[in-house]
């Protein structure tokens, strides 16, 4: 492996540690339980040693080393303090995945036996800084110190926190998404068909522009209302079927729960007594029992109207963006600005969504700049075609 290769490969994975590092603080900051908080500081000083290492390796290169910035750390910082648990941890993980397989990758092209024992070393570590986080997070159920009761908590404490990825911050990204769109899509092609690059008036896109913000904001609104009215009332109808069978059944139902955690590991002795105990809260059992047999929790449904606030907001502010220029400019020039903006727009809101789906958030922006332009060109393309015609 050339010295450049190296330099660039070590430059990459401190970084990747320090930023590791922060985004294990700022877990163990917001965490309120200090059996966890310990834990989790002791990865904070791992990341740190593993960062340590490699600025060392850096350094008897005679290489610069060069910190992360301060906007990409806060960054860091701020999805850990503001996202929920599990999102969390799935971007944790991932990010811990991720940099298993750069040292991988790594060590394929290592020729020097020190470095690849400490890569393997730091390799190994940080494979258990995912099993760590699961564990700590999801109750380990191989772990000796996890007595019955505190799987039983795990359990219960599961339903509290445990929330989908269509949370309102989805719901908002998506609305922005969704007007951007639809809207950038309206203006290009009103554009090319009233003759704006001639110098005709602007009005028609703006009308027509506003014409298709308030539609797309009352459509996605009402739809994300509707799909999360949905999606309770389906909860509300099976979990009605449940109770009924809870009732008529009690002892089938504490079996078949105690069946469900002995495929996952439980002793039969401890699985019995964990079921038992649940069914002793005619609640908790309900929704443990709705949580396990039909995969449903209360928690991972949006409320209705939250949904539409978030849906038919977002959608308006993201509409709204490409008839920003047409305000102050006219003709080519604005159709160009807007243009600019509106891509720029995608862009953004593509590397957001990578905050949910847990992508790069550059290929993700790319990708909905490509969509934007693709979009432009068809509509624009199309408001072309129509003007000649009516020529």
């Amino acid at each position: 492996m050339s010295t450049t290769y190296t330099i660039k490969v070590l430059r990459e994975n401190y970084r990747a540690e320090r930023e590791a590092a922060e985004q294990y603080r700022a877990l163990a900051e917001r965490e309120r339980d200090e059996k966890r908080k310990t834990v989790i500081y002791k990865l904070v000083a791992q990341e740190e040693k593993h960062a340590a290492r490699w600025k060392k390796r850096l350094e008897d290169l005679g290489a610069k080393v060069e910190e992360p910035s301060r906007i990409s750390l806060r960054y860091k910082r701020m999805l850990v303090k503001s996202l929920d648990t599990e999102s969390v941890l799935r971007r944790m993980e991932a990010d811990e995945d991720a940099a298993e397989r750069g040292y991988a990758k790594m060590m394929a092209h290592v020729t020097d036996e020190e470095l690849i024992r400490e890569i393997e070393e730091v390799k190994k570590e940080e494979e258990v800084h995912g099993k760590v986080l699961r564990s700590i997070y999801s109750g380990d159920t191989n772990h000796p110190q996890h007595d019955t009761r505190s799987k039983l908590d795990t359990l219960l404490r599961r339903e509290r926190w445990h929330v989908r990825s269509g949370s309102w911050l989805a719901d908002a990204i998506y609305g922005v998404n969704d007007g951007l769109g639809a809207v950038f899509g309206i203006v290009s092609g009103v554009a090319g068909a009233t003759n704006v690059a001639g110098g005709a008036s602007t009005e028609f896109v703006l009308l027509s522009g506003f014409a298709g913000m308030i539609a797309s904001s009352v459509s996605m609104g009402s739809s994300a209302y509707l799909a999360a009215k949905s999606q309770r009332e389906v909860y509300e109808g099976e979990m009605h079927r449940e109770r009924q069978e809870i009732e008529e059944n009690p002892e089938e139902e504490i079996e078949e729960l105690s069946l469900m955690y002995q495929l996952r590991g439980f002793s039969e002795a401890e699985a019995n007594e964990l079921a038992h105990k649940i069914s002793q809260q005619p609640e908790e059992f309900l929704k443990v029992m709705g949580a396990e047999e039909l995969g449903l929790s209360e928690m991972s449904f949006p409320t209705p109207w939250r949904s539409l606030a978030s849906g038919g907001l977002s959608t308006l502010v993201g509409a709204f963006i490409p008839l920003i220029p047409f305000f102050f400019l006219t003709g080519m020039t604005a159709v160009i600005i807007s243009f600019a903006i509106s891509l720029l727009a995608h862009f953004l809101v593509g590397a957001a969504k990578s905050i949910v789906t847990v992508r790069s958030w550059w290929k993700s922006g790319m990708e909905m700049m490509v969509v934007g332009i693709i979009v432009a060109v068809v509509t624009y393309g199309l408001g072309l075609l129509f003007q000649v015609k009516a020529g």
